[in-house]
């Protein structure tokens, strides 16, 4: 039987006719005038549509459609919202313009295997995705220039749905695209773009590339669901990290080489290439082709010149949880870009090996090492980083290792409540919407306290009653779905309430989250939450991975705990199928938000931030970017940051401490209420908490510290290189460094201190150095000053750069003078490292010479 299709469009009246341009554009998920003209058309079909408008203005009967081109409030709205959008799009005062430092034009594109833009594009599994979403709006909001590439997945990431025990069980419904925001791109012909990917030496697949309209930037998917590739070519973009081994491997090569291919198929030239975690770090491969084949250079030139524009965020401090491959696996797919760069199949294997004999190839070595500009999400993330990747720097003290930190943010405006975002706009913004100012301006938060108390607790009663209907409404779909009776179900309008203390706690269930560690007293739990002066609630929600067995069993414990045990029942609740709407609803009405991963496993975590622009406190581990927060007077840290002796220590001390806290210190607080009906000293936390964070922790923060800690680094030094013969120069010296480095030596000749150093006093320090073939340009000599560890090495202080005086025979004399820093005993070392004004870290790969 042969099938033919054809598209029918919704016919909008032509004074509402721009409903059709907003809802193709993602700027409406973080512009509430804009979400309101949709929920007006029809509540309930744009719940139905899981807030997707062009699947739901598909859906409105025309005489709908023409019943609102007669109400003249409506029209009125609309063309409000559409003026706001295009003075927005058309915008020629952004942050970026007006604070543009690199030179020349930059552009950045940003690779993620995951976006959170929206619940109408469902391409998203967890924190890397909000993050990478938040990432992009803020690039929008700030005019940025940033493109982002991504795959286009057949089908959304994993519905969850538990059984009566409480077990998770998965579904994955087919995305229907033709009813999404996005666009098949085309080249200026007219013509589909469709990239050709190798997949080693005797497969090829084709990618189609689709664009998703974001605000003033766009995110390209590539999508290999094409009728000309294979039943298995199709399903490399089937599923968000789905299949096995092979097929990741398949999708990793598809997003980063097919990525790049597809920017120069569209015509797009990035300066700066931005990997978000490993999964994408193949493009450094295709870059380096690229600019072989094109420039006519050898893989070292070219490497120097995509070195030097690279950027790599890691986002996992668990060596496991960073992803590897077996090397015959990467041989079948990669040996075909190993001899398109003229470099053994050795050499190539070795760029992603940690050690000479480790086991596996790990993406996020190769993205190490082939960029120049790495960082960790958070400022504790940065240091167990450094430590975890110390091997790629042999001799490196490890707080040189260069990996940095840039904490991770929310777009603001993407997760407050509109009723939260109207007291802001009243008493902060000016009577600007969160989107329309910069939430990382904190004078514009420090008006907090003029909200009246009054007004900020009503608020917040109407968002945890809405979160509390939410609860119940997924409940009793819940239980009808699992069969149980009417009496039953209708029984689920009976949990949580109002008035009562409401702590939420969700996220994805890895096991180091630990979301059972709540409920390792039931006993004490029980105490707290059925204290009948200070009563507290809980609300639970997230997913496990599908092949996570422990982290479903998880879940099944606390479902079971809810639903069997009459002491939580109602009390404490388990939302199913946790997603970006009920996230929103959580950390919009919750009192206080729960976060005890295992410090210090949590990279970052993003959803306490979300919460606190909402006015939620925060009750968390000394882990993620809560380190950089707590202890503090305006939230509570679980414990610090202490060692244990075992897990179970760990876990026993922890608990005691969270249930401490909730009794001693935040129940009762809470429950001070006035003749109001609030307390005043809960009001006063919430107020210094938004004070304190939401200027901090946003992405407009993090994308302005991309931009000026990597972005314009990248950016220029990619363009040194690329001009004249400096990459060749730079590779040359490189190889000159390499080849005379064993015959590099330094000796300390300061002369012997024979009396007690006064403070303010000067100090000659001298160095006897022998540099084989090199020149004194070519090097630099550091006195590394500091105090002796116990392990023998030097705890830093300052490395001074020592300067050359003379020449002693074949040896070069340096020296420098300085006073000391400290009284008491004063340690020092001498080094020699590479000097090249012409790369942006000297580190990397590194060339380290101690005094021995």
């Amino acid at each position: 039987m042969k099938i033919h299709s054809f598209t029918v469009q919704p016919n909008l009246p032509d004074n509402i006719k721009f409903l059709e341009e907003l809802a193709s554009d993602m700027w409406f998920t973080w512009n509430w005038p804009a979400i309101l003209l949709f929920v007006q058309i029809d509540p309930k079909l744009w719940t139905a549509s899981r807030r997707n408008p062009k699947w739901m203005l598909g859906s409105v009967p025309q005489k709908r459609l023409e019943e609102l081109s007669r109400d003249t409030a409506f029209v009125e709205q609309v063309n409000k919202v559409k003026e706001a959008y295009y003075n927005y799009k058309n915008n020629s005062h952004t942050w970026y313009k007006e604070h543009k430092k690199e030179q020349g034009d930059m552009l950045t594109a940003y690779f993620s295997m995951e976006y959170g833009i929206g619940e109408g594009l469902p391409i998203y599994s967890g924190g890397l995705g909000m993050l990478a979403g938040d990432h992009m709006k803020s690039a929008s909001d700030l005019g940025m220039p940033i493109i982002g590439m991504g795959l286009f997945y057949k089908k959304g990431y994993v519905q969850q749905l538990l059984n009566r025990d409480g077990w998770q069980n998965e579904e994955y419904p087919d995305n229907d695209w033709a009813h999404m925001a996005v666009e098949r791109v085309l080249d200026a012909n007219g013509k589909e773009i469709v990239v050709d990917v190798p997949l080693g030496f005797n497969e090829t697949v084709k990618a189609c590339v689709w664009r998703v309209e974001t605000g003033r930037t766009d995110l390209y998917l590539l999508d290999t669901n094409l009728q000309e590739n294979t039943p298995a070519q199709r399903l490399i973009t089937e599923k968000l990290y789905g299949g096995d081994r092979e097929n990741r491997i398949r999708q990793e090569i598809v997003l980063g080489i097919g990525g790049v291919k597809a920017l120069t198929a569209m015509g797009k030239y990035p300066t700066v290439y931005h990997i978000n975690e490993g999964h994408s770090a193949f493009l450094l491969i295709q870059r380096i082709i690229d600019m072989m084949q094109q420039r006519k250079m050898n893989f070292a030139q070219a490497r120097e010149i995509v070195w030097a524009s690279s950027v790599f965020t890691t986002h996992t401090p668990v060596i496991a949880g960073n992803e590897h491959f077996d090397p015959m696996l990467v041989r079948k797919y990669m040996e075909y870009y190993a001899q398109q760069m003229g470099i053994s199949w050795e050499d190539f294997l070795a760029l992603g090996k940690e050690k000479a004999d480790s086991a596996t190839f790990c993406m996020t070595v190769l993205a190490l090492r082939l960029t120049a500009y790495a960082n960790g999400v958070a400022k504790l993330h940065g240091k167990v980083s450094r430590e975890m990747w110390h091997n790629l720097w042999p001799g490196l003290p490890i707080n040189e290792v260069p990996i940095g930190s840039i904490t991770n943010g929310v777009h603001s405006a993407s997760w407050v409540s509109h009723e939260i975002n109207d007291l802001y706009r009243k008493y902060l913004f000016n009577g600007n919407q969160m989107g329309e100012v910069d939430p990382s301006n904190a004078k514009i938060w420090e008006k907090v306290d003029e909200i009246p108390d009054e007004e900020l607790w009503a608020v917040h009663g109407q968002r945890k009653n809405k979160l509390i209907n939410l609860a119940r409404r997924r409940m009793k779909h819940q239980l009808k779905r699992q069969g149980f009776d009417m009496m039953t179900v209708n029984k689920a309008s009976k949990i949580l309430k109002p008035d009562v203390l409401t702590i939420g706690f969700a996220r994805r269930f890895a096991t180091y989250k630990r979301a059972t560690l709540l409920f390792k007293d039931l006993d004490r739990l029980d105490k707290i939450v059925n204290n009948p002066l200070r009563p507290v609630q809980f609300v639970f929600a997230g997913k496990a991975h599908p092949a996570d067995t422990m982290g479903k069993e998880f879940i099944k414990t606390i479902y079971n705990l809810t639903q069997n045990d009459v002491r939580f029942k109602n009390k404490i609740v388990f939302i199913e199928d946790y997603n970006m709407n009920v996230a929103r609803y959580m950390v919009q009405g919750v009192d206080v938000w729960l976060n005890n991963p295992i410090r210090p496993m949590e990279a970052s975590g993003t959803s306490g931030m979300k919460a606190a622009v909402n006015g939620a406190l925060m009750l968390s581990i000394l882990d993620g970017w809560w380190d950089e927060v707590g202890p503090c007077d305006f939230g509570w840290s679980i414990g610090g940051a202490e060692k244990y002796a075992s897990d179970a220590e760990r876990d026993a001390v922890e608990a005691e401490s969270l249930y401490n806290l909730l009794e001693q210190e935040i129940a009762p607080t809470y429950y001070a209420k006035n003749d109001k009906g609030f307390s005043a000293a809960w009001l006063a936390l919430m107020k210094k908490s938004i004070r304190e964070i939401a200027p901090v922790f946003n992405t407009n923060r993090m994308v302005k510290e991309y931009y000026e800690k990597f972005y314009i680094g990248a950016h220029n030094f990619g363009q040194l290189l690329s001009q004249n013969d400096n990459a060749a120069v730079v590779a040359s010296w490189r190889k000159k460094i390499a080849d005379n480095w064993y015959r590099v030596s330094v000796t300390d000749a300061t002369p012997a201190f024979d009396k007690a150093i006064l403070m303010g006093d000067k100090v000659n320090f001298k160095a006897r150095v022998s540099l084989g073939g090199l020149e004194p340009q070519d090097i630099q000599v550091e006195l590394y000053l500091g105090t002796r560890g116990t392990l023998g090495d030097i705890e830093k202080e300052d490395a001074v750069d020592m300067t050359c005086t003379g020449k002693d025979g074949d040896a070069y004399i340096y020296e420098v003078q300085l006073s000391p820093y400290n009284s008491g005993r004063q340690d020092y070392a001498l080094r020699i490292l590479p000097a090249c004004d012409k790369v942006p870290n000297i580190l990397t790969p590194l060339y380290l010479r101690w005094e021995e």
